[in-house]
């Protein structure tokens, strides 16, 4: 059993950005009218206003923007170390997720490497974490 994460609170902005996973489904907020994508989930596009906006499922694919690797155990039942990341996602432009690099040593984790989501369920919120693609 992981230990537990923060919970998010969940509301009509968030909710399938947050459950998308027990279907597989990296859900990002897409825009109707503009096209363009939106994270953090909002009820308006942060481009052009919009209402017209829904939840898209994206490939869960990316690449490590940028990393770091925490020493601190800061958080009770959080094992340390590990990697808090930014993922670049595909198939989302402008969209990083910041993130946990998970079932890889932290120090086989460098920039630009490619990464899929895998998510981690605990009392039905699905945690979006990546993994190296090798």
């Amino acid at each position: 059993m992981n230990p537990p994460r923060p919970r998010p609170k969940l509301d009509q902005e968030n909710t399938a950005f947050w459950t998308g996973g027990s279907e597989g489904r990296l859900n990002i907020v897409k825009c109707g009218d503009c096209g363009e994508f939106t994270h953090p989930p909002r009820l308006l596009c942060r481009h052009c206003q919009s209402e017209n906006i829904a939840p898209h499922a994206v490939p869960g694919t990316g690449v490590i923007d940028s990393f770091t690797v925490n020493h601190q155990p800061w958080a009770r039942d959080l094992e340390v170390p590990y990697v808090i990341a930014r993922v670049k996602l595909d198939g989302a432009p402008g969209v990083y997720l910041t993130t946990n690099i998970v079932n890889c040593p932290v120090d086989a984790v460098d920039f630009e490497d490619k990464v899929r989501v895998v998510f981690e369920e605990q009392d039905g919120i699905f945690y979006p974490l990546f993994e190296r693609i090798a």
